[in-house]
């Protein structure tokens, strides 16, 4: 039987795009998802395979990247119709573009007054948590006369916009990493900590105040730590949680490393000064460590993954 070509498009999807705009010493972020799809005299391509009228998808990928540095992006819906009006005026084989983007919001970490002295007022305008994306878990375990409860949270993003760094390390024929003296510094969080609470002639904890306590230390060790790996942050946000919260013993984080690297503006003749980043999704640095108070016993299990 005869066919005809219907409708079709083609383009990028998922360009994940991080702008940073540095106002001083307050950074502001904007992170987007950013799918491109065109459609329009593509009947060739299809027919007979001829590309002649086809702007190839690693274009449309640049110009996100290219227009993220030419124009900013003010908002979502202002960034896509700078792209569509691009591809719509600039293409004559193009008829029409498609931008969906999805924004992944961040706010601010705010850090204690009494550390705040150590690293200067305007430093912690550089941390951020990812809104609306943590998940509490808890496990509680009882044999008839001891309990042990393991509490934690998954899926906390957060990011440091400068203060990291990752130099000095083993190199050898296949090491290809640059080192980096400024760099984006993300993660995503699961931890979980392990209270001294055992059995019900102890004093309970107060959960709730227990649970947003953790959190807050958390943040503020993130936030707060000059990092010259995610080893080191990572340590310092157990150890900040342990000597501030009597009632946990334990603390384990698994955190992958959300690498961010700087995309290559020059051959579009443009400057990147650290303003704008791809963000990749895998493969990744995955870091792993257990913080205890002197003398107890780890008992959380190496694989959070079941907890």
């Amino acid at each position: 039987m005869p066919t005809i070509l219907g409708q079709n498009q083609y383009g990028k999807s998922e360009n994940r795009v991080v702008k940073i705009t540095r106002d001083g010493a307050t950074h502001h972020i904007k992170d987007l998802n950013v799918s491109v799809a065109l459609s329009g005299d593509m009947d060739d391509v299809h027919y007979s395979g001829s590309n002649a009228n086809v702007l190839p998808t690693d274009t449309t990928k640049n110009t996100v990247y290219a227009f993220a540095k030419e124009y900013g992006i003010e908002s979502a819906e202002q960034f896509g119709i700078h792209l569509a009006r691009h591809f719509v005026t600039s293409q004559e084989p193009i008829h029409q573009a498609r931008i969906r983007i999805e924004e992944y919001a961040w706010e601010r970490i705010a850090t204690s007054d009494a550390n705040s002295k150590f690293i200067g007022s305007d430093e912690v305008r550089h941390s951020f948590v990812r809104q609306g994306q943590e998940t509490r878990v808890t496990e509680i375990t009882y044999d008839g006369e001891h309990w042990q409860v393991i509490s934690g949270l998954k899926d906390l993003v957060v990011m440091n916009s400068t203060n990291s760094e990752f130099w000095g390390y083993v190199k050898d024929k296949y090491t290809t990493l640059q080192e980096a003296y400024d760099r984006i510094l993300a993660t995503q969080v699961s931890g979980r900590w392990r209270f001294n609470w055992t059995d019900d002639d102890q004093r309970m904890p107060n959960w709730e105040k227990s649970y947003a306590q953790v959190k807050k230390h958390m943040l503020q060790a993130f936030a707060e730590t000059y990092s010259l790996s995610l080893q080191q942050t990572l340590y310092q946000m157990g150890s900040r949680i342990i000597n501030n919260r009597s009632e946990i013993d334990e603390v384990r984080f698994s955190l992958p490393n959300k690498h961010h690297f700087l995309v290559d503006l020059e051959p579009f003749g443009l400057k990147n000064d650290n303003e704008v980043y791809f963000a990749a999704d895998r493969p990744y640095g995955l870091i792993e460590a257990t913080i205890l108070r002197d003398g107890a016993d780890a008992r959380i299990p190496v694989d959070m993954t079941n907890l």
